[in-house]
């Protein structure tokens, strides 16, 4: 009762948003045709227009204060889909059957649009407000059909400092508390494969330091009632490894020799590098010691198997990495069955399909690998699926929601699917991993940029810091700074235009930008590579703030453009494919390896199908650099690379060029503080969310 009372209150009473007047849309509001609009282009069928107030209300206040349309019927009347094709978890969120795939597969693809940003302040500078009001403008305004495709939130940012990732404003993608918080349970089911698979090696370390490969044996492989014993289907990928397939379907044939290798992973617990997860900050699970329990004690060993450990967040697992990479089911279990979990003591990698897990997995995993269905504040559709940090994994949504996704809208539609942070980080890549493994190619990138982060970036502007204020720098007009600060947009314009993409700069305007500021960005944009730098307000105007910004991504699709990699992972060495970043994206001179590092790397290049992995570069967001500090475009910097290890399943090998958090940590007044239920109205409602 109380999931189905969530799922239908969202257009909330008058008397109970007196402090939003002029928000509700009439129920009966066509979508408005603006100039250029076509009715052979019916764009979103259930687009409508919100009615904005000044000055903007918090933004779980908008989005509880619009009446919006069921998202099963968003989905059916936008791309003419069929009941069976889409999964209800209540009005407002759902699920895309990955059966639509069959029926999409031969129609052609849409406009593929990836939005990016430049190097942010801590605050962030509204990437995600910016897709989902281009999406508004598209496809509200423009009379486009329009998708957006974007990541789901950890629910440790939304109670902790930074908050959720819905957008914001007049630009959301909604109900923006399902968004934040449980959505339809895939980050819950990432933590639950994820620590599935920790306890399996843990359990199977202490089972063969208590006992002995026969009695591992017997309990592996024990004999029936008619005394024959069986091989699991989960067990022959570990037969196979061992060379010993042929012998998959009767056990008795296993010498002696051959039974203690398929029993004895001989796990090598120094090596032991998956970490269990939750998805919440707590920097206290940053270190802790587990098998401290009597029950772990070996009495055969006469030692207690405890061991140093620690905790990630859930977005971290190489599981959610996976999510977004993985094209269909049997992929997805490829792909979780290559997972490394350690090494054996003669330096052996083991995997999940070494534990026998790998089906388990795909099985607490197959629900999630189907795309959320959500909608935007204006009606039109949303994908929300994966969400992988940019700083440690690849940072992007899901392949499966832009392939589904690109046939939807069909050749004259638009999908928009967005990459962490700046162009440096998730836009490369979303270029170079996203791309490579999912062959589409991207029409045009939108590069988000803000006069508050650009003079940052002049290095004469004090820091930006979360919680305080801004300096008067950022708040009175001061051409100057920002100028100088366009230094790191040109580097982030280059960037896109170095892959053959078009490049189109969204100038995020605050209340605070001028417009001399706003049009010195746009002067110096234009003059250098960008096909169009607009200024866009759809925080405070929704998608009629972002009109211009739809045009020029129109535009920028009908030119030219000439997508390709920035090295090629299967011929160049790792160092190569490194260098190749520094110097070509972060505008480095060299590369300083560690001997840890020099080691792995040489390991690695023994291996031909490691070998021929993308990098995916672990770094500091702030900066092109590896230091926070080094603020603009700087160069003829060198780069540290700190350690690399592989993410198999995933694909790609991980180059860490600096100290990286794996479970963030709460501030002295974290986000939950505003956090509660508002019991005047019935059923109550979430408030605080932002």
């Amino acid at each position: 009762m109380w999931h189905a009372a969530r799922s239908v209150r969202r257009f909330v009473p008058v008397a109970a948003a007196a402090a939003v007047p002029g928000l509700f849309v009439p129920p009966d509001l066509k979508p408005c045709r603006c100039d250029g609009w076509k009715r052979s282009k019916p764009g979103c069928p259930t687009a409508k227009h919100v009615k904005v107030v000044t000055p903007t209300p918090s933004d779980i206040d908008i989005s509880q204060s619009v009446q919006l349309t069921p998202v099963k019927e968003v989905f059916r009347k936008t791309f003419e889909l069929a009941d069976e094709d889409l999964y209800p978890y209540g009005l407002y969120k759902g699920k895309l059957s990955l059966q639509v795939w069959e029926k999409v597969k031969n129609r052609p693809d849409g406009h593929y649009v990836v939005v990016v940003g430049i190097n942010p302040t801590p605050l962030g500078e509204g990437k995600s407000t910016t897709t989902v009001g281009l999406s508004q403008a598209l496809g509200a305004h423009l009379g486009q059909k329009v998708l957006t495709n974007i990541r789901q939130p950890s629910m440790g940012p939304t109670f902790g400092i930074k908050g959720g990732a819905a957008g914001g404003g007049y630009a959301q993608c909604v109900p923006m508390e399902d968004f934040n918080l449980h959505m339809t349970g895939d980050i819950h089911a990432i933590t639950a494969a994820h620590n599935l698979f920790a306890a399996a090696i843990d359990t199977r370390y202490y089972h063969e330091n208590t006992s002995t490969a026969a009695g591992m044996w017997k309990r592996l492989c024990p004999t029936d009632r008619n005394g024959k014993r069986h091989f699991e289907p989960t067990m022959y990928a570990r037969l196979e490894k061992l060379g010993l397939g042929h012998k998959k379907h009767d056990p008795e044939l296993l010498t002696e020799e051959e039974i203690e290798k398929f029993c004895m992973l001989n796990i090598d617990p120094d090596t032991i590098t998956w970490r269990r997860v939750t998805d919440c900050n707590d920097k206290y699970l940053r270190k802790v010691e587990i098998g401290m329990s009597p029950s772990e004690y070996s009495k055969r060993l006469n030692k207690q198997l405890s061991r140093e450990s620690s905790f990630a967040i859930t977005v971290s697992s190489e599981i959610m990495a996976i999510l977004a990479l993985a094209t269909d089911l049997q992929d997805l279990r490829s792909r979780l069955g290559k997972m490394i979990c350690c090494y054996s003591k003669v330096g052996e990698p083991l995997t999940a399909d070494d534990f026998g897990i790998t089906g388990a997995l795909t099985v607490l995993m197959m629900d999630a690998l189907a795309p959320n269905t959500m909608q935007t504040l204006e009606g039109t559709p949303a994908l929300v699926h994966a969400g992988p940090f940019a700083n440690i994994a690849h940072g992007n949504s899901s392949i499966i929601a832009d392939k589904i996704g690109l046939k939807l809208v069909g050749k004259d539609g638009y999908v928009l699917t967005e990459a962490g942070f700046g162009s440096d980080m998730g836009g490369e890549k979303f270029f170079n991993i996203k791309s490579y493994y999912s062959g589409l190619k991207p029409d045009c990138a939108v590069i988000v940029c803000s006069v508050r982060a650009l003079k940052l970036h002049s290095c004469e502007a004090p820091p930006v810091v979360a919680g305080q204020a801004l300096a008067k720098e950022y708040t009175s007009e001061n051409c100057e700074l920002v100028e100088k600060g366009c230094a790191n947009l040109l580097a982030h314009i280059r960037n896109v235009r170095k892959h053959g993409v078009q490049a189109v700069v969204a100038i995020n305007r605050f209340a605070t930008d001028t417009d001399a500021e706003v049009a010195t960005i746009k002067r110096i944009a234009e003059a250098n590579g960008a096909h169009a730098a607009v200024v866009a307000e759809h925080f405070a105007k929704g998608g009629a703030g972002a009109v211009d910004l739809g045009k020029a991504v129109m535009s920028a699709c009908e030119a030219p453009s000439q997508f390709k990699l920035l090295y090629d992972a299967k011929k160049d060495s790792i160092k190569a494919k490194i260098a190749k970043v520094v110097t070509e994206v972060y505008g480095g001179s060299g590369v300083v390896y560690s001997e840890k590092a020099d080691d792995m790397i040489a390991r690695y290049e023994k291996d031909a199908a490691i070998r021929s992995l993308p990098v995916c570069m672990s770094k500091t967001q702030y900066s092109l650099s590896d230091n926070p500090k080094r603020l603009g475009a700087p160069t003829g910097f060198t780069i540290n690379v700190k350690d690399i290890y592989v993410s198999a399943g995933a694909g790609f090998l991980v180059v860490s060029l600096g100290d990286i958090t794996f479970i963030p940590g709460l501030p002295i007044k974290p986000a939950y503080y505003k956090i509660d239920l508002d019991f005047s109205t019935s059923p109550p409602r979430v408030v605080g969310l932002s």
